[in-house]
């Protein structure tokens, strides 16, 4: 894979978390995926949308398959995470039962996402056998959004610390084909407020991206699609740092 053809994967990528996180904070309804007319125009207030009519199953793009067509990609995306796929059983481990983990509060503002990630080096793919296991020896959980978590201990219902989901469409991992699973990277976000401190969050987030991209044989990339460096590590870290205070601020002031 050269440069041009990574950075296409990676400007993929952040479309795809971009779409998981709208659909990640809001509660699954029938009525979800569409902008209604006007939503947005003049009125100040939210127009929740709806759905409409759902894509055809056979029309969506088969995993691992890259599309350019950045509409098409978030209509798809939305159908599919707000479980417009008819036809197709959501892809959960057999073993598990009962709500799966990674669930965010319903109600829960998203006011900024932390990115990072984690690109095969040149020629290379990322196998998906190799990837659950490095995702179970990093302490990562697949859940909601059939995608990857890391929840706070004993808090499970205190919603996702952080996520990882595939870095190309339909951006989730489907458990029922993950031995042929062959992927040019996977993608971290965390979405603030979390359950924790942004800066304790991303004290989570980046050992285990470094830890997935060591166990991977990948490199791990910032929100720019660069590699990740000291300076920028520092960088994130004091903006984390004045977010908390930010928001601790507010937070005092409603009380």
């Amino acid at each position: 894979m050269d440069s041009m053809q990574l950075r296409i994967v990676l400007i993929i990528a952040s479309i795809v978390v971009l779409a998981l996180i709208y659909f990640f904070g809001r509660p699954r309804k029938p009525s979800q995926g569409r902008r209604k007319p006007g939503q947005f125009e003049g009125t100040g207030e939210r127009v929740e949308p709806s759905l409409g009519q759902v894509p055809d199953p056979d029309a969506l793009p088969a995993q691992g398959e890259l599309d350019v067509d950045i509409q098409n990609e978030l209509d798809k995306l939305g159908a599919t995470i707000s479980g417009g796929r008819v036809g197709a059983p959501t892809p959960v481990p057999p073993a598990r039962k009962g709500p799966l983990p990674g669930v965010r509060p319903e109600g829960q503002a998203i006011e900024r996402i932390v990115t990072l990630h984690i690109a095969a080096r040149a020629g290379e793919t990322i196998h998906g056998a190799s990837l659950i296991v490095a995702a179970e020896k990093a302490g990562l959980l697949f859940g909601d959004k059939n995608i990857f978590h890391r929840l706070v201990a004993g808090r499970p219902e205190a919603g996702p610390i952080f996520s990882m989901a595939n870095m190309v469409k339909p951006g989730f991992f489907d458990m029922r084909g993950i031995d042929s699973l062959q992927t040019p990277g996977v993608t971290f976000f965390m979405a603030l407020p979390g359950p924790v401190p942004a800066l304790d969050g991303w004290d989570a987030l980046l050992p285990t991206a470094q830890r997935m991209a060591e166990l991977l044989g990948a490199n791990v990339l910032d929100e720019e699609r660069s590699v990740l460096g000291r300076q920028r590590i520092a960088h994130i870290r004091d903006e984390l740092r004045a977010y908390d205070r930010k928001y601790e601020s507010n937070q005092i002031k409603l009380r």
